[in-house]
């Protein structure tokens, strides 16, 4: 497995003391496209946050998590910070795997690290987001909503697509 050489986020502790549980883990694939690359054909570094959002799409269908089921129980979850390190280019009519890995956390945020490879299994990017809940009248939520914390116990209990 690749990994970068530190983590964007520590592995925190359940609020009684056990180990949270290991990160849920999503992969997309996506070709770059035309529109995508410069003159150098190298893909602009603008264009990699729609490659992050196409794999927290993929992790919310695959886990039922979606953008869709949280604004459905109430909430919205913009992005309050990104990070990307641009480690191999990426050029037109590549395909890579998205990598998203939805890390624990006891915060009403959700954490996202990012992996981005060639087919090859070569690295090419590496990333994070975090994302705060918010009421759909963009109240700021200072604890985990109830559709949030009953997510968290199905993970916390290994009841998610996928874990093993």
């Amino acid at each position: 497995m690749i990994t970068r050489n530190a983590p964007y986020f520590k592995d925190e502790l359940l609020p009684d003391g056990r180990p949270a549980p290991a990160p849920l883990r999503c992969t997309a694939e996506r070709t770059v496209r035309f529109e995508e690359v410069d003159a150098l054909n190298i893909m602009w570094h603008g264009r990699y946050p729609s490659y992050l959002e196409d794999a927290r799409t993929a992790f919310g269908e695959f886990y039922g998590f979606s953008y869709h089921d949280l604004y459905k129980a109430g909430y919205v979850v913009p992005v309050k910070q990104m990070g990307i390190d641009y480690v191999a280019p990426m050029r037109f009519g590549q395909t890579c795997r998205i990598i998203c890995n939805l890390h624990w956390t006891n915060a009403a945020r959700l954490n996202f690290s990012y992996t981005i490879v060639d087919l090859s299994g070569k690295l090419l990017t590496t990333g994070y987001t975090v994302q705060l809940f918010l009421t759909r009248d963009l109240e700021l939520c200072m604890f985990k909503p109830d559709y949030a914390v009953d997510f968290c116990l199905r993970w916390e209990a290994g009841e998610l697509p996928g874990q093993v």
